[in-house]
């Protein structure tokens, strides 16, 4: 029996919840089901989602800044889709809307919408006595790293907390994709190359990998660091790389979204050194899915992800000397670099597709509704 499911996600940034919300969208009506989602219009994950072929639900803001008509505005538009559309399960993504979403899941006739959220990090998990009357009437939650799985039983969901896995996009990144031209492109000839995406913000861990990388420059002093992404704190890593004397062997890449495959390609190894803002760790999934060894912190969903001596190497502390080491053990041995990538593109084709997520997304929904 198919179902309708409302996903709602007040962001709209290409980056956190976007692309996991957009992959459960697409699996979800590849198996027949009506999935309507609302986002914040007017920005890059409107813009992606149309991309994907998934129509935006209109008239909603869902911004989360104080507004109270937008917000009376946004809980009357919902009720009335919840009413003409038959929606049978909401599904929310952050606080914003898993609020709205206990507003108007009553707007149904016949009883109440049951209402389910992921958590996409640890933060947005709470203990205060508002969060948990939010709770109780929350029917479950899906999880997206151990931590966080952790979290939510102790916060009190118990049994109706399920973790779900992250999605890599094997289809793009089939690990045959050719570095040559970016090789040419940053003038890298042979030279040993580290490339880390994550957005330019405060807590990436972009200055832990400045230093060590800083230390690797003394091992290894053709190598190269290539720094994927785009964000607010980028003018003062920029500073920091002069500073520090780096400036000829980081390059700042940009926005690499429609060429990052060859971006990958390019690499001899993945470095993460944070979750980020969805803690699945989209960006590790991809470099596995590439066939790149990873080297990573342990934090968020990255030592659910990464196989330490498998498929790539975790670093338990926050010390340059640590991340340098790790880095050193893959740069200095290939053919074991190669047999890791090789197992990171098994690993994500046996346990990160978007089939096992949304199978455990659509037992979860059935269970409810």
């Amino acid at each position: 029996m198919s179902l309708c499911v409302l996903h709602l996600a007040a962001n709209r940034w290409w980056t956190g919840s976007a692309d996991p919300v957009i992959r459960m969208v697409t699996a979800l009506r590849a198996r027949g089901h009506r999935a309507l989602l609302g986002v914040i219009p007017g920005d890059r994950f409107e813009a992606k989602a149309r991309e994907a072929g998934v129509d935006i639900v209109a008239g909603l803001s869902l911004r989360a800044r104080v507004d109270p008509l937008a917000f009376v505005r946004d809980v009357r538009r919902l009720r009335a889709i919840v009413r003409s559309e038959g929606v049978q399960v909401i599904h929310c993504h952050h606080s914003h809307d898993h609020w709205l979403s206990m507003l108007v899941r009553g707007a149904r006739r016949g009883g109440p919408v049951p209402v389910v959220r992921t958590f996409h990090n640890f933060r947005s998990v709470k203990s205060g006595r508002i969060a948990q009357w939010l709770y109780r009437r929350t029917a479950a939650v899906f999880a997206v790293s151990a931590q966080i799985e952790a979290r939510c039983r102790a916060v009190g969901f118990g049994d109706r907390v399920l973790r779900v896995p992250g999605v890599a996009d094997l289809p793009r990144f089939t690990g045959e994709a050719d570095g040559a031209a970016i090789r040419e492109e940053l003038k890298l000839g042979s030279a040993p190359t580290i490339v880390s995406v994550a957005r330019f913000a405060r807590n990436r861990g972009h200055e832990l990998l400045l230093s060590a990388f800083r230390l690797l420059l003394e091992r290894s002093p053709d190598a190269r660091l290539l720094l994927v992404g785009k964000g607010e704190t980028r003018p003062r890593l920029e500073v920091l790389v002069g500073e520090m004397g780096l400036s000829e062997r980081v390059i700042f890449t940009g926005y690499r979204d429609r060429d990052l495959p060859s971006v990958l390609a390019a690499a001899d190894c993945f470095v993460l050194m944070a979750a980020g803002s969805d803690e699945s760790c989209r960006a590790a999934l991809e470099a596995m899915a590439a066939a790149r060894p990873v080297v990573a912190r342990a934090v968020g969903a990255l030592p659910d992800t990464v196989v330490h001596g498998e498929t790539g190497l975790l670093v338990a502390d926050d010390k340059p000397e640590s991340v340098v080491a790790a880095i050193v053990s893959l740069l200095g041995d290939p053919a074991r670099a190669r047999a890791m990538g090789l197992a990171g593109r098994r690993r994500a084709e046996r346990e990160f597709t978007p089939e096992r997520a949304v199978t455990i997304v659509e037992q979860a929904y059935r269970s409810v509704a």
